[in-house]
């Protein structure tokens, strides 16, 4: 079955051909809509030799979401490409009611804070109850 069929389209480095990240996200589509098989690639191989390759990594894996790719070969502990996952998922509709978004960028500002998830949700929820009570 073309669902079981995992294929790597193989990401290049940017750095060596500045057309390798839109190639791939054309690949990408292709092979979704004419083979129907699933994708994957090393998502750090686009940004090889390049500054601030976080940036990158993220802004990757957010756009070959967007593309079709099913997975990605990445670190999902680098905030950069985990809040980029978030955020893909949430402007395709793949988070319902946002709610993996919103608890996620809960614990970051609750880890960045030194508040706990339920006191940030408090302060948020105090912040809204005033600007309804200024309005």
């Amino acid at each position: 079955k073309p669902e079981d069929v995992i294929i790597d389209p193989l990401a290049m480095p940017v750095g060596a051909v500045n057309t390798a990240g839109a190639d791939l996200f054309t690949m990408v589509r292709m092979v979704r809509e004419e083979l129907g098989c699933n994708t994957v690639c090393g998502a750090s191989n686009i940004s090889f030799g390049m500054p601030n390759r976080k940036l990158l990594n993220g802004t990757f894996v957010a756009m070959a979401m967007a593309a079709g790719m099913t997975s990605a070969i990445t670190n999902p502990l680098e905030p950069e490409i985990r809040n980029s996952i978030y955020a893909a998922d949430v402007l395709m509709g793949h988070d319902e009611g946002t709610m993996r978004y919103l608890a996620a960028m809960r614990a970051l500002q609750a880890a960045t804070s030194g508040e706990s998830p339920g006191e940030s949700r408090r302060a948020a929820r105090s912040a809204r109850r005033a600007a309804r009570a200024a309005q």
